[in-house]
């Protein structure tokens, strides 16, 4: 049985009704509030947790249980509400269950998964105990002094709020983390976008190989404190080479692809200025339409509005600012957008991708028109644009895809302004570069010949980029 056991109901769950379920382990068992009485427990007679329960969210955005737990929600607006059992207790896991169970008596709706929560008889926990908590979050299973590991059986890893506090402690203790999931389970984009750096990484539990790393492929067995590179047979000091597992190279070309974009602006800052109308306007160009929702995790809870997100990184500066954004189910989309004050005032970088399937096109000859938009109304400082190999529903799949290819590069007219002489428009390409906006401050938009069915495009991509710096 699973975990993590989440209730969708259509009403609030009021104090009573989340009173109801906290009695599921009877009338004794201890409770305790944590991270600002957002979090309650359900504790063992050593007050260590056996079950979490975030607070409940209200989620106004239509989708988003689908695209995350595969599951029907009740019509939007609903009440998502999480319970975590601590891993391995089977009184615990149960316990979760029962709390979701009569979280739906009460307030109606379904849970995730269904199985979990078909009883609400109160769970027999006397004497079971569990070993000390591992870290203050919840999300973390275990502890060592390189990595926290969290294990994760959702279907798709989402970038939630227990996983997102996972990170931010990690970050503050200096710390990696590994995720580790069974192999039918897939990653959010959010969540990707966010293990960069090592030792943090996917960890995929697989049949014929132990474990890989869901993003590269690399075997990985536990070694000193954290799972780690397994050196193939033939390695030596000079070619240190890992195996990659046979799961991760099991690749088949559906046609869906991925229209991915990444860029910077920087605003002047300003108290009038409004965050977000950047990302909204590609958003327009490439849709027809704005994204649906947002939120500061995920699921994205929030309808799409400007003025909330700019009152947000308001709020919160100087300390940065990140959100997750969403499209219709009808068109798959999704950006992180990470909002930070500097010297050179307000900066947002964005991440982007709309998927396509096997019989749709991307819209690739509206990317000069988004770029001109950006460069000439929400001061662009650069964009990258590629096309992926990739799901149409923007999952990360432990399986190898198809790398990006770039297909067109954008200077801002700041950045091209400051470039000394006529560099940034005489360029190595065979295609000189597009002028957007003004003739007397124009940014540069460099279409990138490359076929996006194989990866020239990066060799042309690394020589403008070569050119540009002045190497």
């Amino acid at each position: 049985m699973t975990k993590d056991v989440i209730a969708l109901t259509r009403r609030m769950p009021d104090p009573l009704t989340v009173l109801a379920g906290l009695l599921s382990g009877g009338p004794d068992k201890l409770v305790e509030t944590v991270g600002e009485d957002a979090v309650v427990r359900l504790c063992d007679e050593e007050g260590r947790p056996l079950v979490s329960v975030e607070a409940p969210l209200l989620v106004q955005v239509a989708g988003e249980a689908e695209r995350l737990l595969g599951a029907t929600a009740p019509a939007v607006p609903f009440w998502w509400t999480e319970a975590r059992a601590t891993t391995g207790v089977e009184e615990a896991e149960r316990l979760a269950g029962t709390f979701a169970a009569r979280l739906i008596a009460l307030a109606g709706g379904s849970a995730w998964p269904p199985e979990a929560a078909r009883s609400v008889a109160v769970v027999k926990t006397d004497g079971v105990s569990v070993a000390p908590t591992p870290a203050a979050q919840p999300a973390i299973d275990a502890l060592t002094d390189k990595v926290a590991v969290v294990i994760q059986d959702r279907p798709v890893v989402a970038m939630t709020a227990w996983l997102s506090d996972a990170f931010r402690a990690t970050a503050d203790a200096e710390l990696g983390l590994q995720i580790v999931t069974s192999p039918g389970t897939t990653l959010s984009p959010a969540v990707r976008n966010s293990l960069t750096g090592w030792p943090s990484r996917w960890v995929v539990q697989d049949e014929r190989d132990g474990y890989y790393d869901g993003l590269s492929g690399a075997v990985l067995r536990w070694q000193n404190g954290m799972f780690a590179t397994v050196e193939a047979a033939d390695a030596t000091p000079d070619d240190p080479r890992t195996p990659v597992a046979a799961s991760f190279k099991e690749f088949t070309d559906t046609g869906e692809r991925q229209l991915a974009i990444s860029f910077r602006t920087v605003h002047p800052a300003d108290d009038r200025l409004v965050l977000g109308g950047a990302l909204e306007a590609v958003w327009r160009e490439l849709t027809g339409n704005p994204p649906a929702g947002w939120g500061t995790a995920e699921p994205a809870n929030l309808p799409w509005s400007l003025r909330q997100l700019t009152d947000v990184a308001h709020d919160r500066s100087p300390a940065p600012t990140w959100v997750v954004v969403v499209g219709s189910p009808d068109r798959p989309g999704l950006a992180t957008v990470r909002i930070s004050r500097t010297t050179g005032g307000v900066e947002e970088d964005v991440t982007l991708a709309f998927g396509y399937g096997a019989g749709e096109e991307p819209p690739v000859d509206a990317l000069p028109r988004v770029a001109e938009i950006l460069a000439t109304r929400h001061h662009l400082q650069s964009m990258l644009i590629q096309i992926r190999k990739a799901r149409r529903d923007l999952a990360v799949p432990p399986r190898f895809e198809g790398p990006g290819v770039p297909v067109a590069f954008v200077l801002g007219a700041e950045e091209v302004r400051e470039m000394p002489g006529d560099r940034a428009r005489r360029t190595p390409l065979s295609e000189p570069p597009v002028q957007l906006g003004p003739k007397t401050r124009p940014a540069l938009y460099y279409p990138l010949p490359g076929d996006p069915s194989d990866l020239s495009g990066w060799q042309d991509f690394e020589r403008l980029v070569r050119h540009l710096k002045g190497a």
